[in-house]
């Protein structure tokens, strides 16, 4: 499925956050979320995106989706802008200043586990992305370095886990192989 049609999906269905539309696009590290969500954002008119490596508090998926649901989604679910604190990894630590979210039109949430159970009252559209695992072990390291491999390799397991325990992508409504770049970004 192309992005056209992706975005021909979402602004068809009816707001279930408020009156705001969420799609969630997960799958494993490097298989290519990041891309496609700003290729469906672009399709979307510009619609914002929240990538959940901003909600992760380091190389651990604990609490990332309690801070989205706390700061962003259950404001949203209200008709109230939301707002996160972007994790800064150099640092270690939060910065102090909220990202806004704004109420109303499309959000995108992409990451590993922006799409868990609990999202799925809320979401118009879950979208897997998937690629072989070398593959996006490659990409990784080439956006954050050879040295990151051992926790790259932790992270593999540990997104596996999760995604086996909410099961994830037998739960997505739209798989995509995240070998292939996306097309139709009208």
């Amino acid at each position: 499925m192309d992005v056209t049609a992706l975005a021909a999906r979402v602004r068809t269905a009816v707001p279930r956050l408020g009156d705001t539309r969420l799609v969630c696009v997960d799958g494993p590290a490097g298989s290519g979320k990041t891309t496609l969500a700003g290729s469906l954002g672009a399709a979307l008119g510009g619609a914002p995106v929240v990538h959940m490596d901003d909600l992760y508090a380091g190389w651990t998926l604990t609490g990332a989706y309690a801070r989205l649901a706390a700061g962003v989604l259950r404001p949203l679910s209200e008709g109230r802008p939301g707002a996160h604190h972007r994790y800064d990894w150099a640092a270690g630590t939060f910065a102090p200043a909220a990202v806004p979210v704004p109420a109303g039109g499309v959000l995108i949430v992409e990451g590993c586990g922006s799409c868990p159970r609990a999202a799925d009252p809320w979401t118009v559209l879950r979208i897997w992305v998937e690629a072989p695992r070398e593959l996006r072990l490659a990409r990784g390291l080439a956006r954050d370095g050879a040295g990151m491999e051992p926790e790259w390799r932790r992270w593999q397991v540990a997104e596996a886990a999760a995604f086996a325990a909410e099961g994830t992508r037998a739960r997505a409504d739209v798989r995509i192989d995240g070998t292939v770049p996306p097309s139709g970004r009208g």
